[in-house]
């Protein structure tokens, strides 16, 4: 990873991401009515390729495009059940013996979800970068791990390399216990890195 990334480069990813997704841990126990932990990220750098590597059958993928302060967009993974226990506690359900497959229904509760968390995270990127960062409304697909076309056609970048940012999400009482994947292209990344660091020296 270091032919690619400074020591201080993940340093500084694994900071933004981790205040910007702790505020986005509020803001989402809020919506689901239980208490929602969202661990200290591991940044690493990875081959498009791998990005879908630690999923089986199906996940939910969240495209999240900048459209002031930053230029590109950024992917959020979900386990397929994540997203069911998720979107049955906001619809006022238990989250608990949930099955079946991710809908028009959860793909809407949970884009309104990670509308208002990255909508939390923006807001707490601008504070760190001294910048006005907004986002649009996130777009919701729920794709078969083997469609990787599908997913190739999700990044604004041609980029090969992107940064796997990784949170360990927690939904209490033991509703979620998983891994929320946040993917930057690298080149994205190093650019806001690069941001971070002009506002700091």
């Amino acid at each position: 990873m270091a032919e690619f990334l400074t020591a201080e480069q993940i340093d500084t990813l694994g900071e933004i991401a981790n205040i910007s997704m702790g505020n986005s841990a509020t803001t989402l126990s809020l919506m689901v009515r239980h208490k929602v932990d969202i661990t200290t990220p591991n940044v690493e750098v990875i081959k498009r390729s791998e990005s879908l590597d630690d999923y089986d059958k199906t996940c939910v993928f969240v495209n999240i495009h900048y459209v002031k302060g930053l230029s590109g967009n950024n992917i959020l993974i979900l386990k397929e059940h994540d997203v069911l226990v998720m979107t049955d506690l906001m619809m006022g359900g238990e989250g608990v013996n949930v099955t079946g497959e991710v809908g028009e229904l959860q793909k809407s509760a949970v884009s309104e979800a990670m509308n208002q968390m990255m909508g939390t995270a923006a807001t707490s990127m601008s504070t760190m970068l001294s910048r006005p960062i907004d986002i649009s409304t996130p777009s919701v697909e729920a794709i078969d791990v083997n469609s990787v076309k599908v997913f190739e056609k999700m990044f604004d970048n041609p980029s090969d390399m992107f940064v796997k940012i990784s949170f360990r999400m927690e939904i209490e009482p033991g509703l979620i216990d998983s891994t929320m994947v946040q993917l930057y292209p690298l080149d994205f990344a190093i650019g806001m890195c690069q941001i971070f660091d002009s506002i700091r020296h």
